[in-house]
């Protein structure tokens, strides 16, 4: 179906000095898929508006990572030995070509994860078709990066195997892309992230950031890492109130009583909001961030996509991962007296995630990783007999219940009306080192401060 539109924001109408633009909306036809099996053959695979779109402003500043994480092939390249190689722990290799996608699938993720992470590819090239240039490339969905540094380090040293996932942490290699939840994950009630960054923005203003609990809380699930488990030391009991108020989350309970008290939007009662990593790195830490309260972040060892751009003391606190309960009752302590600050932290944490983390920057992100990757490689894609083809109708057709539902409210209808936003430079040597050493002397300040604290407590 074309639609002519010229009234909607950004743009002007043909009595202006714009150009009314065409839309055309990509059609689902499961009616169609159900009797020959096959993908639609008439979906948008380029663009042939481009001159007529909005060009993209530039990206959030922390695409420049982007740049930091494709540099262990930047001299080499990446050859189909290297990808193949990725294979050994890789859940599926995915193949795009003209603008279609074919995945060939090697072993079953935990929950629908592969599935919605395909999805959401899928939904990249709906809303950039004849962008998103070939490639190949072989994705992992477990938590924990395993592409190991010091493994491809040295004169004899092979090359590393770009490998895809969630996260990663100094002293691994693997390649950090978006995770599934973005477009749902239905196992546990999480819708896609466009409506629910709504639903979350609403949720904040029930309750105005002073008259929120004054301590900090956390909701989690203890089995997947010890750390969790020794943050329930920190909990309020006879002998301690360390300013936190700490729960077990008992997923299969919650399903069971159909998530009454689960729903993220309704969560942004405390002043200050506990985020602490799982068996890895943990999807939660965008939606505590998205709540105005201070996010308070345990040290972490791992690192997604979107969280190098923050930074201590103006997006979090700090809290030490060694002496947790200390450390949580300080910066309380501390937001309880310095209200103004406080809540400048969490509204500057909730407008990063409103802003620079909206679903379009998430595409954006997506888009420039793949094409920088695309970039590197030494030959040419091609599909093998193993690979099958999807597309929105084989993966949403046979879907059913939240499934269906969560791809349904994420599939992207047409395509964008503007170009991707323009990728940052790389950080030059000088300028990155001295991001870092910025964000060390945050956090050795705030240990400073908690450090003078617990002597005023001492002496009193």
């Amino acid at each position: 179906m074309i639609l002519l539109q010229g009234n909607f924001p950004g743009h002007k109408t043909a009595t202006t000095s714009y150009v009314t633009r065409r839309q055309v909306e990509i059609p689902l036809n499961c009616t169609e898929y159900t009797r020959t099996g096959k993908c639609p053959g008439n979906y948008p695979t380029s663009a042939d508006d481009d001159q007529e779109r909005e060009g993209g402003a530039t990206c959030p500043e922390y695409f420049r990572w982007i740049h930091e994480d494709l540099r262990p092939w930047a001299h080499t390249g990446i050859t189909k030995e290297m990808v193949e190689r990725a294979k050994k722990t890789a859940n599926f290799k995915l193949v795009i070509i003209g603008g279609k996608a074919y995945v060939e699938t090697y072993q079953k993720a935990f929950q629908t994860r592969d599935a919605f992470m395909v999805w959401g590819i899928l939904q990249l090239l709906r809303r950039y078709p004849g962008k998103v240039p070939d490639l190949e490339l072989m994705f992992d969905c477990v938590d924990w990066p395993v592409v190991k540094a010091v493994d491809h380090t040295g004169p004899n040293a092979t090359d590393p195997p770009p490998l895809f996932r969630y996260c990663a942490d100094d002293a691994t290699l693997d390649i950090v892309f978006p995770d599934w939840s973005f477009w749902g994950w239905p196992e546990v009630n999480i819708k896609p992230w466009e409506r629910l960054l709504g639903e979350l923005k609403e949720g904040n203003k029930k309750t105005t950031w002073t008259k929120r609990e004054p301590h900090a809380y956390w909701k989690g699930n203890l089995a997947v890492a010890e750390t969790r488990q020794d943050l329930l030391k920190c909990n309020l009991s006879q002998s301690h109130d360390w300013n936190a108020r700490l729960y077990a989350q008992d997923w299969i309970s919650e399903s069971r009583q159909g998530f009454k008290k689960s729903d993220l939007a309704s969560q942004c009662n405390h002043r200050f909001k506990i985020y602490i990593e799982g068996s890895a790195w943990s999807v939660s830490e965008k939606y505590i961030l998205s709540c105005d309260s201070v996010t308070l972040v345990v040290t972490p060892r791992y690192y997604d996509f979107f969280t190098r751009g923050l930074r201590p003391v103006h997006h979090y606190w700090p809290i030490k991962e060694d002496d947790k309960c200390r450390s949580i009752k300080f910066s309380v302590d501390w937001g309880n007296s310095h209200k103004k600050k406080a809540q400048e932290i969490g509204k500057a944490a909730s407008d990063f995630i409103q802003e620079e983390l909206k679903m379009e920057y998430v595409y954006d992100y997506m888009f420039h990783l793949l094409s920088s990757y695309a970039k590197l490689l030494r030959y040419k894609p091609s599909v093998s007999d193993k690979a099958v083809e999807l597309c929105a109708e084989s993966m949403v057709c046979k879907a059913r219940g939240l499934e269906k539902k969560f791809m349904m409210d994420s599939m992207v209808k047409a395509p964008s009306n503007t170009n991707p936003c323009t990728l940052p430079p790389p950080y030059d040597p000088p300028s990155l080192h001295s991001h870092l050493r910025r964000k060390e002397s945050s956090i050795l300040q705030v240990e400073l401060w908690e450090k003078k604290y617990w002597e005023k407590q001492s002496a009193q």
